[in-house]
């Protein structure tokens, strides 16, 4: 299944790139007649790009959290229900014409990453560096495996997590630390918190 998961990502980004989007997940869930196909899709770079130069502008239209710069434009995906629905109906017909999904049987869903999307490629940690993240790692760091904190930079392969700026459970306060390192490779989950 995992060959034809890429697959599908491949057509998904084909699809996506002609409608100005970007694929930040695929998904295949489900056995037989159960089966749901999530795509989750954010505006490529140069839709980000106008949505922070409307912002700019003043416009009108942006919800207030944006346009007060409460919100971070990088935590927007962009994306519109009008999005979601012409790629889904776009990408259902390649999904049938190909055979991607052998069987009838599947339900798309198309849908943005959320404020509290998951990252997991190095260049979404390195796009969203400053934000508040909470991550889950394979192999304990310092005696935890859970860890919330702001996002800095860290050496290629790893992120730095600055822990003074969340309230930490007990075992990250008993690690008597104020940062701590994690290597990407350990990181099992990631995913940004919501700062609104």
């Amino acid at each position: 299944m995992a060959a034809k998961l890429v697959e599908i990502r491949a057509a998904a980004e084909r699809v996506a790139a002609s409608h100005g989007l970007d694929v930040v997940d695929v998904e295949l869930t489900g056995r037989d007649k159960e089966r749901i196909l999530r795509v989750t899709l954010e505006k490529n770079a140069e839709g980000r790009a106008q949505l922070k130069a409307a912002i700019e502008a003043g416009t009108e239209d942006l919800p207030e959290r944006l346009a007060s710069g409460k919100l971070s434009i990088e935590q927007l995906s962009g994306i519109t229900h009008e999005d979601c629905s012409n790629f889904s109906r776009d990408f259902g017909v390649l999904l049938d014409v190909e055979d991607l999904i052998p069987g009838a049987e599947y339900t798309l869903e198309a849908s943005s990453p959320g404020l509290d999307r998951k990252l997991s490629r190095p260049e979404e940690f390195a796009r969203f560096a400053g934000s508040l993240v909470k991550v889950q790692t394979f192999e304990p760091v310092r005696n935890n495996r859970h860890w919330q904190g702001r996002m800095t930079a860290g050496p290629g392969e790893a992120i730095t997590l600055d822990l003074s700026q969340v309230r930490q459970n007990s075992k990250s306060r008993k690690a008597g630390v104020n940062t701590v390192e994690i290597a990407l490779a350990n990181i099992e989950k990631a995913q940004l918190i919501p700062e609104i």
